[in-house]
């Protein structure tokens, strides 16, 4: 018979309801619904009484470290169907104006150091992307996808070929907050 040793305990709030199957936990909130896949062999995730448990059955530093990884990304998806999430990116250029827009599910950017070819980012998920003057807002109940489309964005306007301290051109995240 294994022992399972508790690790890690999370109340959920009033406003947000829990399900779980398989091994899937979902979430919905007022702002909509997410879920996460956890599985492990060693690792065991139980929802009862308005709580998520984590408890292991093998004490090492691999399965301390699947708890802690998974008790963020359960405490993420409960304050994300709550609050959600907000990232802010700046678009920096110095040498030619750079245009960004979003057209269906990407972000494009023309005239990046005057290049004739437009570049592309990927929106991930349901990150909703709003373009005001040289400011980009990331905003969504599901913080990995935010910040996939945000690395998607920075990476998209990544500077090959050029000397590094004299074109600085780019689009940078500059604040990331949650919500209220």
């Amino acid at each position: 018979m294994v022992k399972w040793e508790q690790r890690e305990k999370i109340e959920i709030p009033s406003g947000v309801s829990a399900e779980a199957s398989n091994g899937t936990f979902t979430f919905k909130g007022k702002l909509g619904k997410t879920s996460r896949t956890l599985l492990d062999n060693y690792v065991k995730v139980e929802l009862e009484n308005k709580a998520i448990t984590l408890s292991i059955s093998k004490v090492n530093r691999y399965t301390k470290g699947i708890v802690g990884t998974w008790a963020s990304e359960l405490r993420n998806c409960i304050s994300g169907v709550q609050e959600g999430f907000t990232y802010a990116m700046k678009v920096d250029y110095t040498h030619f104006p750079t245009r960004v827009s979003v057209k269906g599910g990407k972000v494009v950017v023309e005239n990046f150091l005057g290049e004739r070819s437009h570049r592309e980012a990927e929106i991930v998920g349901d990150t909703k992307v709003s373009i005001k003057g040289d400011r980009l807002t990331l905003t969504g109940i599901d913080k990995r996808h935010i910040g996939e489309t945000c690395a998607n964005i920075e990476r998209s306007t990544k500077i090959k070929g050029f000397d590094l301290r004299i074109f600085q051109d780019g689009i940078f995240p500059v604040e990331v907050e949650d919500e209220e």
